[in-house]
């Protein structure tokens, strides 16, 4: 059942070390060497919290370990953790990603999904505008609004789908492995800061790995304690990691 995490968790290195941890309205912060990680913030926990250590100076492969916990503002903790390593600039995932500049997923995507059945896994801004147009799109959200569909119809409408788009968030929330087995017959595509820049994940089914690699650790750290929702994009890049660049 954790075979996913506990790749992500043991490629780390047993002596890397967290120099800072920062959780934020919006994003959670985790920095470690050269490179820094974040997570969409998660912060209604409904179990008790177990990590009550001080983050700095503890294992990063410790802290990672956390992204299988049930109370999610400990599991972003673990996965902006996972982002420290495997995101950090000197990686090769972060050395053979396509920089895509100001584009967001969808829009990197448009002339692709052309003509497709598409479903995205919760109801991002203006997707009806840059997608929706041009596909037959499906939207599955956990608090549907008129023409969503509820989260539950994942099970009958995924495998159906030429391609599905999700977020990193549900590495947090732990639906990810169960959406990848629905969506295996067609192209899944991670999106947002929270996704790793992982080849297990690539392994997995999952075409395209579109993350964010944080060049200004210093700034992001600011704008993640400043709770600015999309300060953040100002102090790294977006980008797209495909199996095919990894060659």
């Amino acid at each position: 059942m954790w075979e996913l995490y506990d790749e992500l968790i043991g490629a780390i290195p047993a002596e890397q070390c967290v120099g800072e941890a920062i959780t934020g309205k919006y994003w959670t912060f985790v920095r470690a060497g050269g490179g820094a990680g974040l997570a969409m913030t998660l912060d209604k926990p409904v179990r008790p919290r177990t990590l009550t250590k001080t983050m700095a100076g503890m294992s990063l492969r410790e802290l990672a370990a956390f992204s299988k916990s049930w109370n999610f503002e400990e599991a972003s903790l673990g996965i902006a953790a996972i982002n420290a390593w495997w995101n950090a600039p000197e990686q090769k995932t972060a050395a053979c990603s396509l920089n895509i500049g100001d584009d967001d997923s969808f829009s990197f995507w448009r002339e692709r999904v052309a003509g497709k059945k598409v479903a995205v896994i919760g109801h991002f801004p203006y997707l009806e505008h840059k997608i929706g147009d041009v596909c037959e799109l499906s939207i599955l959200e956990k608090r549907p609004v008129e023409g969503d569909f509820p989260d539950s119809a994942c099970e009958y409408l995924l495998p159906a789908q030429d391609y599905v788009f999700a977020t990193g968030v549900t590495l947090i929330n732990k639906t990810l492995p169960r959406l990848l087995e629905l969506s295996r017959h067609c192209g899944i595509i991670l999106a947002g800061p929270s996704v790793p820049l992982a080849p297990p994940l690539l392994r997995r089914g999952v075409i395209d790995l579109q993350g964010f690699v944080i060049s200004d650790t210093a700034r992001c750290a600011a704008a993640v304690t400043g709770e600015g929702h999309s300060g953040i994009f100002d102090t790294g890049r977006r980008v797209s990691l495909t199996e095919e660049m990894l060659k």
